[in-house]
């Protein structure tokens, strides 16, 4: 334990930067330390729940970077739109959509399943919004319905919310992880 705590603070002292500032003639240093956290070791029952954690892993890390850049392009949408009339909206979202598609689509088809269900409540967690309101933003309650439906065919359900506390605690532990690069 001793060795794996040095090892963690070496580690810590490596990773940070140093700075001077002078002042009358005298020298204060001072570091900048990147947080760490530090969770008590996972213990998996059995191997399935090991698989499912790495699962859970591999598909943050790759759907994370897109929940952010998403969630900023709503956010500037809606600064954009809040700006103009119907007409406008209108012209503008249709344009914007077939960029976006152009954009992302060839990115999303090639997520699996348990990717775009985890892109979906990542969405949720940036935007404190499931993807049944931001489609019900955007587009109209039957295009949302829609969508919806086709979510349920696929055992997926575009209204359910991102729960840190409850049932996503994992989720949010492996997400922490990954921001401060842990993981």
């Amino acid at each position: 334990m001793k060795k794996r705590l040095y090892i963690a603070l070496c580690a810590c002292l490596l990773a940070t930067s140093i700075h001077a500032q002078e002042a009358e003639n005298d020298t204060i240093y001072y570091a900048m330390l990147h947080e760490v956290y530090c969770y008590a070791p996972l213990k998996f029952k059995n191997k399935q729940q090991e698989r499912f954690y790495w699962r859970t892993v591999r598909d943050v890390k790759k759907t994370l970077p897109y929940a952010k850049r998403i969630a900023r392009e709503i956010e500037e949408a809606e600064d954009t739109l809040a700006m103009m009339s119907q007409k406008e909206q209108r012209q503008w979202w249709r344009k914007r959509e077939k960029e976006l598609f152009r954009e992302y689509e060839k990115d999303f088809r090639n997520m699996t399943a348990s990717q775009g269900r985890m892109l979906m409540l990542l969405l949720d967690r940036e935007c404190d919004r499931t993807s049944y309101e931001l489609i019900l933003t955007f587009k109209n309650k039957f295009v949302a319905d829609f969508w919806q439906f086709i979510a349920k065919l696929f055992k997926n359900d575009l209204k359910e919310s991102y729960d840190a506390k409850d049932k996503d605690r994992i989720t949010e532990r492996i997400i922490t992880l990954v921001e401060a690069e842990q993981l």
